[in-house]
């Protein structure tokens, strides 16, 4: 369980020293410190968990939901989020793993969010087409549909079956909110892909 500096500090409030005692409790492995005001309470929990309390409002995206959904073939060992109108990227070295943080056009930011629970925790997430749109957004724009069809099958390693599987309204919402080069190209290769499929079947 996640808790904050303030939240042990009420807890201990019966202390003469709460400060000394909450020491204590950390080198006795009680609290396992992630930032500076911020414990967990159980030191094997999953990084990616923790990923919207460490810098937010933000959502796990890019390089780890990729992996998530395996539509990349790599494990991802960075915890990557998506941020908005913070102006730079930040980065978080913790005991749970390392965590960095980048925006996003403010009004694509709410699009193709899920929220998923595990156990105690809850963890906001992008949809695969929104991971993928916020991949795309980061990389070198390309200059036409065979490019980016490259960059996604050579660079990224994903498969075009996984480009197929991606669901038309959402891609499209998600396209129209970005005004990127790379979204957009994605959302008329997916086109293309799909019209293929439809003709072949």
């Amino acid at each position: 369980m996640i808790k904050t500096y303030s939240m042990i500090m009420d807890e201990l409030s019966e202390y003469g020293n709460p400060k000394t005692k909450l020491g204590r409790m950390v080198n006795e492995g009680i609290y396992t410190p992630i930032i500076r005001g911020l414990y967990e309470t159980d030191p094997k929990t999953a990084g990616y968990l923790l990923a919207g309390s460490i810098y937010g409002p933000s959502y796990l995206s890019f390089d780890f939901a990729l992996s998530y959904y395996g539509m990349i073939p790599e494990a991802v060992h960075v915890y990557t989020s998506a941020t908005f109108d913070k102006k730079k990227k930040r980065s978080y070295d913790t005991p749970f793993g390392n965590f960095r943080y980048r925006d996003v056009p403010a009004k694509a930011y709410p699009l193709g969010i899920v929220i998923e629970t595990e156990g105690e925790y809850s963890f906001q997430i992008a949809t695969r087409e929104k991971a993928l749109c916020d991949k795309l957004y980061t990389m070198k724009p390309a200059s036409n549909q065979k490019e980016l069809r490259m960059m996604l099958v050579e660079d990224l390693r994903i498969e075009p079956d996984e480009i197929r599987k991606l669901d038309d309204k959402k891609l499209q919402d998600i396209s129209e909110a970005y005004r990127s080069t790379n979204v957009s190209l994605l959302y008329k290769l997916y086109r293309k892909e799909a019209s293929k499929n439809e003709h072949s079947s």
